[in-house]
């Protein structure tokens, strides 16, 4: 559990802070509990501008919020982790200990939008196993109509994915996080569509290689699907990457009606696995609900009562404006999560009892 070590309940945000997370506690009950050889939680979670200030500080209040959810899970992908480390490193803190973070540099250009990936794990459970690398895609080669081949520099992500290594029980796998660009509001968006075929496919081949030091890879995070029947999930699939049925269902946005967030899976049959649990946790029905404007008006500021041009808010605006400010308390997605089994010892005494 997270460091409450700093929170009290002398004031009025103190106290509803407090009271919140005894409830967030019991809601996040609902996910499966973590054992030290049995299971792996395993979530995705794009946490808003974590930290760029665009729409104010984060409050306290939402950093402990966010750290009782990460801790819930035993290895968390986070994506739209920004320039500024603050928001990460107070995480860590509340996390404690035990907990350890990989992140990346920012990707630089405009459309990298000075965003890093990150891992965050507990080390009483997760090993890092020592591979890190960000994700390049290797050259393209081409050949002309005269026969000749021809070979071009490939076109790289907008914002470069982290892979890395772990072990947990008896498995070891590859993770490999992205936030796949968003560019046009259509769900066929070509570059969108591109960028997770180039890499679905480039990471296929690795899994597939003699030299891989896990063939068990794990592809997750922000992939900006809108559908599951979509293109842009057609071109994660078609690399043999599978989604499992119990995540094929889950929308991850905040209006629950975009599947924007995927874990899909490239690994060894009976050598990994399987998902005996899955889900999105909404937050937002136990903090920041829709129906607690009121109570966070003095958060806000006078920003909320006031436009950047000073024009008062209406009352309908005022109530835009707190649910776009809650999503940068906590996100505009969902954590997607799922409990895999990481125990084999009685299929390797079988297999034992079977050779002898």
């Amino acid at each position: 559990m997270p460091s409450y070590g700093r929170l009290t309940g002398d004031s009025k945000e103190g106290k509803r802070t407090i009271s919140k997370l005894l409830s967030l506690r019991k809601a996040l009950n609902s996910i499966p509990a973590r054992s030290q050889n049995q299971n792996l939680l395993l979530a995705t979670w794009n946490i808003r501008e974590f930290d760029s200030n665009k729409f104010g500080d984060r409050t306290d209040e939402a950093y402990y919020y966010i750290a009782e959810i990460v801790a819930r899970f035993d290895l968390v992908a986070i994506q739209e982790v920004r320039e500024d480390l603050y928001a990460l490193k107070k995480l860590m803190e509340l996390l404690g200990e035990n907990w350890q973070v990989i992140f990346t540099d920012i990707t630089s250009g405009v459309a990298g939008n000075g965003e890093r990936m990150a891992f965050v794990f507990d080390t009483r459970k997760v090993r890092f196993a020592g591979l890190m690398g960000q994700v390049v895609l290797p050259p393209v080669t081409t050949v002309n109509e005269a026969g000749e081949r021809q070979t071009r520099p490939a076109n790289q992500l907008a914002r470069t994915p982290l892979m890395c290594g772990f072990e947990a029980g008896w498995t070891d796998f590859i993770l490999t996080t992205v936030h796949i660009i968003y560019g046009e509001d259509r769900p066929d968006y070509e570059r969108r569509v591109e960028e997770i075929r180039q890499l679905a496919s480039h990471l296929a081949k690795r899994a597939d290689a003699k030299e891989a030091w896990s063939h068990n890879w794990i592809l997750l995070g922000d992939f900006n699907i809108y559908n599951p029947a979509d293109v842009t999930m057609q071109a994660l699939t078609a690399a043999g990457f599978e989604v499992p049925p119990e995540l094929q269902h889950l929308p991850s946005n905040v209006a629950q009606n975009k599947f924007y967030d995927q874990i899909a899976f490239r690994t060894r049959k009976n050598k990994f696995g399987p998902c005996t649990n899955a889900g999105v946790f909404n937050f937002f029905d136990w903090v920041f609900r829709p129906d607690e404007e009121e109570t966070y008006v003095e958060a806000m500021g006078n920003s909320y009562f006031f436009n950047s041009k000073g024009v008062e808010r209406s009352v309908s605006q005022r109530k835009t404006y707190y649910n776009n400010w809650r999503t940068y308390q906590m996100s505009d997605h969902l954590p997607m999560w799922m409990e895999l089994q990481i125990d084999y010892s009685d299929a390797f005494l079988e297999k034992k009892l079977k050779e002898s």
